[in-house]
């Protein structure tokens, strides 16, 4: 499919997610539906009680990611953060938190629902140094060198053009600026009934990118001591959750999903001037 029927097909994806949360009820999860079944494979457990206490519970709701990058990426007061694919704005306010008054958390989305979402939750949350940005993260409307830090959480794997994607964080990056983000990788070929399904690109699966591809990537746009460290692999078993889809393909999915799979929080650094 094209880079704009890729997009769009998101778009209402998550679109309709963040209008589930509004609505009073739970958010579709990466994988899938809203069972819990579904909920706990991906995105369950991310995040600590006393972190998220205070903050909206619909920000919580709408977390569509596989990890928790504002927990690893050692952010400091008075920071500068971008979050790429922000959702409902759940990593951009712990950011906020941890920035402080003298830092700022930029959250990045192209989904006007879920920059409603995220609005409502800033407004709740009551901070003042969040603002949501409406952008794709393959053109990030930032200034070259503005950024400390940029977060992402289960996003980028998403894009169709991930060379871009590592080029605009590059240029946004101030010298020595930090990546930490989590992100799902593949640990082998990944096969024609995971690649080509339109599902697979929506729960976050058939776009991931192979481990070392991954930081190869990242090295050709410049950045430094990139590493790459497995939070879960997904087993046989959890491969009913995380690929859906009915059918003989969709069981061939399933079946090649087990082991092959895995979270993944992914660091980098833009080298200093």
């Amino acid at each position: 499919m094209s880079e704009q029927d890729l997009k769009a097909a998101i778009r209402e994806k998550y679109g309709q997610a963040a209008l589930t949360v509004l609505e009073g009820d739970r958010a579709a999860c990466c994988s899938g539906p809203a069972e819990a079944a579904d909920c706990n494979s991906v995105s369950a457990a991310l995040y600590e009680q006393q972190e998220t206490a205070g903050l909206p519970e619909q920000a919580l709701l709408a977390s569509l990611g596989c990890g928790n990058p504002t927990a690893l990426a050692e952010i400091q007061p008075g920071e500068t953060v971008l979050d790429l694919g922000c959702g409902g704005g759940i990593d951009v306010l712990l950011a906020a938190r941890r920035v402080g008054p003298t830092g700022k958390a930029y959250g990045l989305d192209m989904t006007d629902e879920m920059l409603a979402l995220a609005e409502e939750n800033k407004r709740k949350s009551g901070l003042a140094n969040v603002e949501f940005l409406k952008g794709d993260i393959e053109r990030i409307p930032l200034p070259d060198g503005s950024i400390d830090v940029v977060i992402s959480n289960c996003v980028i794997n998403l894009a169709a053009d991930k060379d871009r994607v590592f080029g605009e964080i590059f240029r946004v990056h101030k010298p020595g600026g930090r990546l930490a983000v989590a992100d799902i990788v593949t640990c082998g070929e990944i096969p024609d009934a995971v690649r080509h399904k339109l599902e697979m690109w929506l729960g976050c699966l058939a776009g991931a990118l192979e481990e070392s591809d991954y930081l190869a990537r990242l090295g050709r746009a410049g950045f430094v001591d990139v590493h790459l460290e497995r939070t879960r692999v997904w087993r046989a078993e959890d491969a009913v959750s995380v690929a859906p889809q009915a059918g003989g393909e969709g069981e061939a999915a399933r079946s090649a999903v087990g082991g092959q799979f895995a979270a993944a929080f992914v660091s980098a650094r833009k080298p200093p001037a």
